[in-house]
């Protein structure tokens, strides 16, 4: 028997056991049986007490295995496509800061490589269809090596990487049968994953896991990743009950504003009228149709003294409410805050929002080192090889840019401070002037200030080294001195 066919007769185990358990959950309240929990049988209070809510359960809903479903959630509901879209720009948009002993210009060629290949796109890309359909992959495209074989990074030449391609789970099949055995971040997880024929690209191809960058969308425990094919869940389908119910207030509230203003007009015989048509019923119809058309502001509405007119209209008053806790419930749901995810102004008294969105950037920053993380470290090794023919010095690392923009004001007070420790190690012939100018342009990426510092101002400037620290320090004990003595002198 193979692994294969053995994993998909542990998914049906685990289905088989799912609805046993369900069925144990039902005759458990039947009889009434309870854990610990308080409890009033006079009463019918507390789980187990013959109540409502002791009927109540969960079931699985198991939509993300629709693929469909999903696809016209996310093409066909705003809400949806938010949830999906908006985590997963926040991730990739700010990029990120490089901290290595390279040159500055290689870390500007790295970060240029980085937006010339839409590694942020695919990045990105790669994201939004793990949260959609529970993962995805991107594919690290090297010319010359077979994609069946590990990623040898030191083999790597100039110009070798051709970038990423992005692979949903529906578009590539793991090798159940094969998984990683050497202990490791990715012991358990598939060896292979194979291309399926009617992917755009590589098809039918087997690619190395090694080769990949693969997020997952909401994981899961053990036996629901293997009922799942070792795949996660997609993110709405968690919050899909509260989708749905998001969306079915608001289309009826939507509703409710064609029955706004409702205009009854009762007739007497009108049953006897319709029955019997002729010249009554079309009598009938030309006078409804004349106070149509003499109903307005100034108009007059004439009828039978035995008739009556009478007009309904509907408010709307705590609708708001309504539907502003069924988008509470999604935005708690998402952990992402209203003032992001539906773009509204908080509400109350001194309210901006800072606070939120500071707590949603610090969850989307957790995501960034869980999810990304990795994949860039190994993508800036490949990056370096491809883009400058050289392997990253040790004790390379990066930082994902905050999300955080700083105001002006905030901007203002950062340069001045850098530029005064910049100056300041200057003066005391810590650095010579090329290091000042180059610490002075890196450090207008944060600030926006020094951005005009060119190669060739870098070039100009003397490249003598800074004076001996010793005579730096005579020079200012001897000015200290001089300054001690003209405020003694003045004493």
């Amino acid at each position: 028997m193979t692994k294969r066919h053995a994993l998909r007769k542990m998914a049906e185990r685990v289905t088989r056991d799912t609805s046993a358990a369900m069925q144990g959950q039902q005759a458990q309240r039947k009889s009434f049986a309870t854990g610990d929990s308080f409890q009033n049988f006079a009463s019918r209070v507390g789980l187990g007490t013959a109540n409502q809510s002791s009927f109540g359960s969960y079931g699985f809903d198991f939509v993300s295995r629709n693929r469909v479903q999903m696809e016209a959630a996310y093409r066909s509901s705003w809400i949806c496509g938010m949830a999906v879209d908006v985590v997963a720009d926040d991730m990739t948009r700010a990029g990120i800061e490089i901290h290595s002993e390279l040159d500055p210009d290689n870390i500007e060629k790295l970060e240029q490589g980085f937006e010339r290949m839409r590694i942020w796109n695919c990045l990105c890309a790669t994201a939004k269809w793990a949260r959609l359909y529970g993962g995805a992959v991107a594919v690290i495209m090297v010319d010359g090596q077979k994609s069946d074989t590990p990623l040898r990074i030191e083999t790597i030449s100039k110009d070798q990487f051709k970038g990423l391609l992005v692979l949903d789970r529906w578009l590539v099949q793991p090798s159940l049968e094969n998984l990683v055995q050497e202990m490791g971040p990715d012991v358990g997880m598939p060896k292979y994953y194979d291309v399926v024929a009617d992917s755009m690209a590589l098809p039918n191809m087997r690619i190395h896991h090694s080769r990949l960058i693969r997020i997952d969308g909401v994981e899961l425990p053990y036996w629901q990743r293997i009922s799942e094919n070792l795949w996660g869940q997609s993110v709405l389908e968690r919050l899909w009950d509260r989708l749905l119910a998001f969306d079915s207030t608001t289309q009826g509230a939507a509703q409710l504003v064609h029955k706004a203003h409702l205009r009854t007009y009762k007739v007497e015989g009108l049953r006897d009228i319709i029955a019997s048509g002729g010249k009554a019923f079309e009598g009938l119809v030309k006078q409804i149709d004349h106070i149509r058309m003499w109903q307005t502001n100034e108009g007059m509405t004439l009828m039978d003294t035995k008739d009556e007119f009478d007009a309904h209209s509907y408010t709307f008053s705590g609708l708001d409410a309504v539907l502003l806790q069924f988008g509470q419930q999604v935005s708690g749901a998402l952990q992402i805050p209203l003032v992001r995810l539906f773009g509204q102004s908080p509400a109350g008294m001194n309210a901006t929002g800072e606070s939120d969105l500071r707590t949603y950037y610090d969850n989307v920053a957790q995501q960034q080192d869980q999810l990304l993380r990795p994949g860039i470290h190994k993508l800036l090794q490949v990056m370096a090889r491809s883009i400058l023919g050289v392997d990253l010095p040790s004790g390379t690392d990066f930082a994902f840019r905050p999300l955080w923009q700083m105001t002006d004001e905030q901007k203002a007070t950062v340069a001045k401070t850098g530029t005064e420790t910049v100056t300041t190690a200057f003066d005391a012939g810590l650095i010579s002037a090329q290091t000042a100018l180059k610490e002075l342009r890196q450090h207008s990426r944060v600030t926006g200030f020094f951005t005009n510092i060119t190669d060739e101002d870098i070039e100009a400037a003397e490249s003598e080294p800074p004076p001996p620290v010793e005579e730096v320090t005579n020079a200012l004990a001897n000015e200290t001195e001089q300054e001690q003595s003209g405020q003694d002198e003045q004493g």
